[in-house]
């Protein structure tokens, strides 16, 4: 609700929200703002003060006018404008991340935002990661660590660490494959840049990760979206684009699939190696939430033996988001070549870091406090689901791991901009496929969806939008 104010008009107050929202894309182009008469009532001021606001960002070209249509957000252009301009309406998917990920770095408030990707800070504090550090600081190899670039692979300490780690879940693997990363966004990263040119295919689960889309659309790769079931990817679909398109990759989520939370099946994992032996492509792996999950449940790299799998995983989920610690593991020639990528990105990673990792993992620290994680994380999901349907969610899928899938019966897209007003970021269903649709869909974060005033101010949004 905007307020009278002797400094800013409630036109200007208006056009403030709003201009702030598009540049910090947390409104994406294509979205559509309220009518008129919607956004007056939302804001509590007239209907003249919305056509004056939404005059103004016309000017500013920050939103366009469709006839009998409504408002839209325009593509922010570079500077360039006269060159660029006729591509405007090609704006690519990656902005639609974009907005999601800003959200959940620079929340709205000190409050827990349903649509985030990360757990509570609280859940996360701990006090053997500072004590970690301070060993590897007072210790003889300091210097070392500190002075030098280290080695390219990652630091040898770790490495075997997690060579003993993956041993867990029946993934053999020689320190000597595995290289460590600016998180597993960046291990995703290096598979793309080392193993893809423009206009190659990828093969993809959709739904699935909006990041993932949008560097794959970014890099010129054709992204083939594979629908996502309770047992795995649609292994027609997948046949159908392995006999047209030669796909050089697939990137699957095997355990605690986000957003919909599945777990692939042995039946439909040896399925897909089967059809990347057959058609030559590599799968790719993300385990990122493999500390949520049980060490049995299965995965593609240990019924492949890294042959032609590849494994990532990363510590930020679970542990301590801002070190950015992950990891790649693949067969020794590909892993030799990911190590070249990474040279030529960044050189290496914090050996200091991954040397304080490594005492944690050798302690049991990590393995004790990612037990301590999925109490917790039991717990809420028990509750944000009671929640969710007392409010007239339907999910989609049975609720598992960190997220659920939710069935909200409304436009997702416009659910998402009201909540936004109310100060609650969502993550609509629409984000998370690979060309942009209307969806009903939404994906709640289990941890960061207890608060009992979020779940009345969906509901009452939820009536309005059916009324």
């Amino acid at each position: 609700m905007l307020t009278r104010s002797r400094t800013l008009s409630l036109t200007e107050q208006l056009v403030s929200h709003y201009a702030g929202q598009i540049r910090a894309s947390l409104l994406a182009a294509g979205t559509r703002l309220p009518s008129v008469r919607d956004c007056a009532r939302r804001h509590g001021v007239s209907p003249h003060t919305v056509v004056a606001a939404y005059d103004q960002l016309l000017a500013q070209g920050l939103i366009e006018a469709r006839q009998k249509q409504g408002f839209y957000v325009r593509a922010l252009l570079p500077p360039a404008t006269a060159l660029v301009r006729h591509v405007r309406d090609a704006t690519p998917p990656y902005l639609d991340a974009a907005a999601l990920l800003r959200g959940m770095m620079q929340p709205l408030g000190h409050r827990p935002m349903p649509g985030a990707g990360v757990l509570p800070a609280d859940w996360l504090r701990n006090s053997f990661l500072s004590s970690a550090v301070r060993r590897v600081v007072n210790s003889p190899a300091f210097e070392e660590l500190s002075l030098h670039y280290g080695e390219p692979m990652g630091d040898p300490v770790l490495r075997e660490a997690l060579a003993r780690r993956l041993q867990d879940v029946s993934i053999a693997v020689q320190p000597e494959q595995i290289v460590t990363t600016l998180g597993a966004t960046q291990g995703l990263d290096l598979v793309a840049r080392t193993l893809l040119r423009p206009g190659d295919a990828v093969l993809v689960d959709e739904p699935g990760w909006a990041l993932e889309f949008a560097r794959l659309a970014a890099m010129g790769v054709q992204v083939l979206p594979v629908p996502r079931g309770p047992e795995g990817p649609d292994l027609a679909a997948m046949a159908r684009y392995c006999e047209s398109h030669q796909p050089r990759f697939y990137v699957c989520v095997s355990v605690l699939h986000n957003p919909t939370g599945y777990s692939l099946t042995p039946a439909v994992a040896h399925r897909v190696l089967q059809l990347a032996q057959q058609h030559d492509f590599y799968v790719v792996e993300d385990d990122t939430y493999a500390h949520f999950a049980p060490v049995h449940a299965t995965r593609l790299t240990a019924l492949d033996g890294l042959v032609r799998s590849v494994y990532i995983s990363g510590f930020a989920k679970q542990l301590v988001p801002n070190w950015r610690i992950g990891y790649v593991a693949a067969p020794p020639a590909l892993a030799e070549r990911l190590t070249q990528t990474k040279l030529l990105n960044n050189l290496t990673t914090p050996a200091l870091l991954e040397r304080a990792l490594a005492v944690c993992l050798e302690q049991g620290q990590v393995r004790r406090h990612a037990e301590r994680l999925r109490v917790h994380l039991e717990a809420a999901r028990s509750r944000s689901a009671k929640l969710a349907r007392a409010a007239g969610c339907r999910f989609v899928s049975e609720p598992a791991g960190m997220f659920g899938w939710v069935d909200t019966g409304v436009d997702a897209d416009v659910l998402a901009q009201r909540m936004l007003d109310a100060g609650w970021m969502l993550a609509p269903g629409s984000l998370f496929y690979a060309q942009r649709k209307p969806s009903t869909y939404m994906r709640i974060n289990f941890a960061t969806t207890q608060d009992a005033e979020f779940w009345r101010t969906y509901a009452q949004h939820v009536r309005a939008l059916r009324a």
